[in-house]
């Protein structure tokens, strides 16, 4: 069986034969890495942002677009699915690497991270693994220099020429699809903070408005965290007892932080813009359906706020 890392070293493969449709740029560098540029420099696309986003999920896990079929409505959709929640969100998609270097940082996330298995995090799910290649996402506003690419390398365990990194700003048509195609993700991730078994989980499908493409960065921070805060519904099939869904439930949804209810640049503003002062608890999708396959349980959780979004979305 394949790794994460092979699986999504042929979806890059796949991507770079494509890479004038998608408006994306490839080169690589003297140490050998190879860079794909989905909306650094390069104009990027919608298609590549849903590329992005498989990738980032090792191809355990599908984007894709969606219109709304109420009339007169026209609001796209990111959808997201995979029946192999755990390996594609947890030990792939999630964000959790910081890449720092002079001058520089970028937020990693990808196969890459099962490789270097240096989170915490793999201590409770597993899925580590030594590759022979390598493919990591940043979400950035600059291209990793040659000594990036080198130290992920080294830390990843391959040679430099054996290592793939595909890059975004926020502000950018791939970068805004790759982030709202994190509705699974984020799930899974405050259920992991509530101390819900993930294992349990045998499948997922979320569901994230796709918000305007924003000029700069920040910007598009806020209005991609309030598409997941207030406008995602994500849906688990789940095994086990009624009796811990239950419990948990009413924490799940973003509604649950006291810091709910107002556009997420707001909150950031009134914490000085220092990231880490905001409630973790809050970055959760809006809405939760469990359905229990041994029980037949099904319940839901939360809501969404289209007010919240439609205030967001039209401040500058």
């Amino acid at each position: 069986m394949p790794t994460l890392n092979e699986r999504a070293w042929e979806l890059c493969d796949a991507m770079v034969a494509d890479a004038d449709a998608l408006g994306i740029s490839v080169e690589t560098l003297a140490c050998g890495t190879r860079l794909i540029d989905c909306g650094v420099n390069a104009v990027g696309s919608i298609n590549a942002g849903l590329q992005l986003a498989n990738i980032c999920m090792s191809g355990l896990g599908k984007a894709i677009v969606l219109g709304d079929s109420k009339p007169d409505a026209h609001e796209l959709q990111i959808q997201t699915g995979t029946s192999s929640p755990v390996a594609a969100c947890m030990a792939s998609q999630y964000a959790g690497w910081e890449i720092k270097g002079d001058k520089y940082f970028a937020m990693g996330s990808g196969p890459m991270r099962a490789a270097a298995c240096r989170e915490e995090l793999f201590q409770h799910i597993g899925d580590c693994e030594r590759p022979d290649v390598c493919v990591g996402v940043l979400e950035t506003g600059k291209l990793p220099p040659e000594t990036i690419c080198v130290d992920i390398a080294e830390k990843c365990g391959v040679p430099a020429n054996r290592l793939t990194l595909l890059a975004a700003r926020t502000a950018s048509q791939a970068g805004t699809v790759q982030i709202v195609a994190r509705s699974v993700e984020t799930a899974l991730h405050k259920l992991h903070l509530l101390g819900f078994d993930l294992r349990r989980i045998k499948a997922a499908e979320g569901f994230a408005p796709l918000p305007p493409i924003a000029s700069d960065d920040l910007t598009a921070i806020g209005w991609t965290n309030d598409a997941i805060l207030y406008g995602t519904w994500v849906a688990l099939w789940v095994n086990g007892d009624d009796e811990s869904i239950n419990e948990i439930g009413p924490r799940v949804p973003s509604s649950a932080s006291a810091d709910y209810g107002r556009p997420f640049g707001e909150i950031f503003k009134r914490y000085g813009g220092d990231f880490y002062r905001i409630d973790p608890m809050l970055f959760s999708p809006a809405s939760v359906t469990f359905t229990n396959m041994d029980t037949d349980l099904f319940v839901d959780f939360g809501h969404r706020a289209p007010e919240v979004l439609a205030q967001s979305f039209a401040k500058k």
